[in-house]
């Protein structure tokens, strides 16, 4: 059951994932001539991200090792990383960046580097 559970799950996170997106995309189309940036920041809060909220409800103790592993840069990414990118966006400096979706994963969703030599 824990499987079927898992896999609509997984589908809904994902549809909801490229929902945000395409959204953002189609807003900075639209409101481009207006002047105004519609970017966002994807940073996986299940797999990446070292929320605090992910260790409130106990699952970030039982998976962390696993979670690190996982992880191009052998760490979970933090809020203030999260912060950071979207302090990037919200300055004067990103004044020509407009319809991007900044990942800030720590590579997870598009590094495959080797594995460590044993």
């Amino acid at each position: 059951m824990a499987a079927q559970v898992g896999l609509p799950e997984r589908a809904l996170y994902s549809a909801s994932k490229g929902a945000v997106a395409s959204h953002t995309l189609a807003m900075a189309a639209d409101f481009f001539r207006e002047g105004i940036r519609v970017n966002c920041v994807a940073g996986d809060h299940r797999y990446s991200v070292d929320w605090s909220l992910t260790r409130a409800v106990g699952r970030f103790e039982t998976e962390r090792d696993a979670l690190k592993a996982r992880q191009p840069h052998g760490r979970l990414v933090t809020a203030e990383e999260i912060a950071a990118a979207i302090g990037y966006l919200v300055g004067r400096e990103s004044g020509s960046t407009t319809g991007t979706i900044l990942v800030v994963d720590g590579g997870l969703t598009t590094l495959r580097p080797r594995p460590l030599p044993q």
